[in-house]
């Protein structure tokens, strides 16, 4: 249970304090604010000061702080500082400093009135706080009864983050399945650790409550099928999933019974699961680096990029930063397919970007680079830094994993247009030289 949020500058005031219960200090603002701003703490989001917890997150030079006396669930109270967040967002444009809350004072407590009782989180959904909780504030007599009507339905129904009024004129879905690849490999090309961090964000343009359903090549459905007789190939194509998180309105029965995913979607976008992969990996890129030392001050470098995903796909808004001693004077760059490539100070060494990059191609650069003589006797040996590399490839799953249908089926049986959409990103994608 939470005994009080607070919302701080950077300066440490607390010009937003919300009590819900009398047991927190009202010295806590201070003790947060020489404890962590003035101390500069930022090793964890937690501090505990005389048996008092702060758990706090940061928007926009802005601390939003909940404390407690109590042993709470640490990770159920950053999802509702971070809901708290997203819902002042949502009722200031999107965007939320300390000018925008001072002037809206009024509305951000009544907000805080709204998200928790007696310490204990309440309702946090934008869309069914905004039907109770006006940005004017103003609100007739037969509106008011409509709303508390729909507030009633919607707090104490099934499906909270959906209203059953919701009209569209065309019926659109999309399916955005997005990666970023992290990769370390080793100088001899041996892959050291690489996972895929993913996730399926929805946008649902839909009139009703419809319900959607879609499959993945999920491998415990695949076996399951496959003994079944249903497929012939159990792990050919199948995917392990890890740290799945799952939207709340996802039937977590079906889920984990049939390993599909069922439900009926929230309006507009939003992130319906995320997951990681450890297993079987498609690399979009390998890099090949030769870099040797021609001289005391002269370095000669090679750098082979090779694309893996099919010919017909690209990347785009390929980046990659080659490092090079910090007393590099001269950077002369060669290139062949592609691109452009020269000596950036900001980055540590050599900026190497294309923009359209095809499947099954390679790129070479090669770059003749002059160091500056050092006057010191104690010279430090370059500790050579990894390659590291940006870019995007639509279209394309590094996971493997694939959408296997999606059906959405509303009584009124109107037709849908449906869109799936790939994407992989780079993410900490290092090769060492």
């Amino acid at each position: 249970m939470i005994g009080c949020i607070l919302v701080v500058n950077q300066v440490g005031d607390a010009f937003v304090q919300k009590y819900y219960r009398d047991e927190v200090s009202t010295n806590a603002p201070e003790a947060f604010r020489y404890s962590v701003i003035a101390a500069k703490d930022t090793r964890s989001p937690i501090k505990s000061i005389a048996g008092t917890s702060f758990l706090y997150i940061q928007e926009n030079d802005l601390y939003f702080v909940a404390v407690s006396r109590h042993n709470v669930d640490s990770i159920a109270v950053f999802e509702l500082l971070h809901k708290l967040v997203k819902l002042l967002k949502s009722y200031f444009g999107g965007y939320i400093d300390e000018e925008v809350l001072r002037k809206n004072f009024i509305l951000v407590y009544e907000l805080l009135d709204e998200i928790l009782d007696y310490g204990y989180a309440q309702i946090t959904e934008p869309d069914a706080l905004k039907l109770w909780v006006t940005q004017k504030g103003e609100i007739s007599a037969e509106k008011l009864q409509k709303n508390l009507t729909k507030i009633t339905a919607r707090t104490t129904g099934a499906m909270p983050w959906r209203g059953d009024d919701i009209k569209y004129k065309k019926n659109e879905v999309y399916l955005d399945v997005i990666e970023s690849v992290n990769l370390l490999m080793s100088t001899q090309g041996n892959i050291l650790q690489a996972d895929v961090s993913g996730k399926i964000v929805m946008k649902a343009y839909l009139t009703g409550m419809p319900e959607c359903k879609f499959g993945i090549n999920d491998r415990l459905l695949l076996a399951n099928e496959a003994k079944t007789g249903k497929a012939r190939t159990a792990r050919a194509n199948g995917i392990a999933l890890e740290d799945v998180t799952l939207h709340p309105c996802v039937r977590l029965g079906k889920f984990e019974s049939e390993r599909t995913v069922s439900f009926v979607p929230p309006d507009g976008e939003f992130e319906l699961m995320s997951y990681r992969i450890t297993e079987n990996i498609q690399l979009p890129f390998k890099v090949i680096s030769n870099v040797k030392e021609t001289g005391r001050n002269r370095l000669e470098a090679e750098v082979t990029v090779k694309s893996y995903y099919p010919q017909s796909l690209f990347s785009t808004h390929v980046k990659i930063v080659i490092p090079t001693p910090k007393n590099t004077a001269v950077c002369k760059c060669v290139i062949k397919g592609g691109g452009k490539a020269k000596y950036n100070s900001d980055v540590g060494g050599i900026l190497w970007k294309i923009s359209r990059f095809p499947g099954q191609t390679e790129a070479v650069l090669r770059a003749s680079i002059e160091l500056l003589a050092s006057s010191t006797l104690e010279e430090k040996a370059w500790s050579r830094p990894p390659i590291s590399m940006e870019f995007q490839v639509p279209m394309f799953a590094a996971s493997g994993l694939q959408i296997r249908y999606l059906r959405v089926v509303e009584k009124s049986g109107y037709e849908t247009i449906k869109w799936v959409r790939y994407l992989t990103k780079g993410g900490n994608y290092l090769h060492r030289i």
